[in-house]
């Protein structure tokens, strides 16, 4: 992990394309940071980040019975 010391609007680059922006600091050490990135990657909390893979993990063990929707569109 690499580890930098920045202040409030002072930013770092990741690649060529995405900007991290210190916004604001908060004196109870809250950080509020400002992402500049192409629209196709996708920013996610940590959190959230997980709880999509562990959706996406319990979707493609669920089973369709594919039968019944072949005839909706029948």
């Amino acid at each position: 992990m690499l580890v930098l010391s920045r202040g409030k609007n002072e930013s770092i680059m990741i690649g060529d394309c995405i900007k991290v922006t210190i916004v604001d600091v908060r004196p109870d050490g809250t950080v509020k940071l400002g992402i500049e990135a192409p629209k196709d990657v996708e920013i996610f909390r940590e959190e959230v980040y997980y709880a999509i893979q562990e959706e996406n993990k319990l979707a493609a063990q669920t089973s369709t019975k594919l039968k019944g929707l072949e005839q909706l569109f029948k």
